[in-house]
């Protein structure tokens, strides 16, 4: 499996664009770059069977938000509140920026 670059980050609000979650928005919570994956805030959630631990005595069944392919998702933009593709441009002080391919704001993190 060849890496990719991710453009996403974490904080980053995205959007769900197939799979069970489709349209649904969410928070990164994690970037995972070697299988290529993010964790987001209620996205692809999954029961686990826990079994009792020191930390958990109960044990028991648990949601989990589980990894989703970064293919799947797409950046929400912040000035133009749409999904968008991620540009790159350089500022004066040689400090590189993601910008919306929308609107050519600069999308903050």
């Amino acid at each position: 499996m060849e890496n990719m670059k991710i453009r996403i980050k974490k904080d980053d609000k995205v959007k769900v664009l197939t799979g069970k979650d489709k349209d649904k928005i969410g928070k990164v919570l994690k970037v995972v770059k070697k299988t290529n994956r993010v964790v987001v805030e209620n996205i692809n959630v999954v029961k686990v069977h826990q079994r009792p631990t020191q930390a958990n005595p109960q044990g028991g069944i648990v949601d989990k938000n589980m990894p989703i392919h970064v293919s799947n998702l797409m950046l929400m933009c912040n000035s133009c509140v749409k999904p968008t593709r991620i540009g790159t441009k350089q500022l004066e002080n040689g400090k590189r920026v993601r910008i919306c391919k929308k609107c050519n704001e600069q999308i903050d993190a």
